[in-house]
């Protein structure tokens, strides 16, 4: 089975970006080629960025647009993790807390939460002015938002067996198996270093550090990992790592 149909596989099941025979593809090693998606999809939110930048648009609305397709390309799929993990994390019985989160009716938390996400998102890209920056952490923040989710995969246990997301658990069965994707995105990093010396260190030590950090922190508050907390861990990796950025 080829790197190319496995990589389409999880283009087709990560995003809404049309893939040819989506029907016969191996969805379930997905999770091994998220960061590689995650690196895509920067790419293109790099591409529009600069292209907004180069008509002079400013760069509030620039980002709003950014952020607004960043969720578009997803069809929302992790924020709606999120939302979803927010609402569980709301509920004060433990015991309650997997079956608010399987509930497809957003609540108050939920909504807060995407909201937070989304004006975390706009301004701390606003922040970052400088538009080569810009065009060269976005595709890296995708990406180590995907690495986040396979540690959240190798480490913790699925704690819905039939749901949705708990293939998951038979392609990335221990940290090993993150490995290569971790190299990836850390030579990535340190080579924003040819052109930004204080942010290179900056992003490969921060990616590493909150990758580690934002699903354990997930994971003992549940108990273990869902589909949604995945979701929950990709966006919040990514918004603590933009935030982190602006101090850079």
């Amino acid at each position: 089975m080829s790197t190319f149909r496995r990589v389409a596989a999880a283009i087709a099941f990560y995003t809404c970006l049309p893939v040819p025979q989506v029907a016969n593809l191996p969805f379930e090693t997905v999770s091994r080629y998220a960061p590689i998606v995650g690196l895509l999809i920067g790419l293109l939110l790099s591409s529009v960025d600069s292209g907004l930048w180069a008509i002079g648009m400013p760069g509030l609305t620039r980002s709003a647009i950014v952020v607004a397709l960043w969720i578009s390309i997803t069809g929302g799929l992790h924020l709606d993790g999120a939302m979803d993990t927010a609402d569980g994390l709301a509920v004060t019985d433990p015991e309650r807390r997997l079956s608010v989160m399987a509930d497809s009716r957003t609540g108050a938390f939920g909504a807060m939460t995407a909201a937070m996400i989304i004006l975390l998102k706009t301004a701390a890209l606003t922040d970052l002015q400088n538009p080569l920056l810009r065009w060269i952490v976005l595709p890296l923040i995708a990406g180590w938002g995907r690495w986040a989710q396979q540690i959240a995969i190798a480490r913790y246990p699925y704690l819905k067996p039939t749901g949705k997301g708990s293939f998951h658990k038979q392609a990335i069965r221990s940290l090993k198996e993150t490995i290569p994707c971790l190299l990836l995105l850390a030579g990535l990093s340190l080579l924003v270093g040819l052109y930004f010396p204080i942010g290179a260190g900056v992003l490969a030590i921060a990616g590493v550090a909150l990758s580690l950090l934002v699903p354990g922190w997930f994971g003992s508050k549940l108990g273990g990992h869902t589909g949604d907390s995945y979701g929950a861990v990709v966006e919040w990796t990514e918004v603590l790592l933009l935030i982190l950025l602006t101090l850079a």
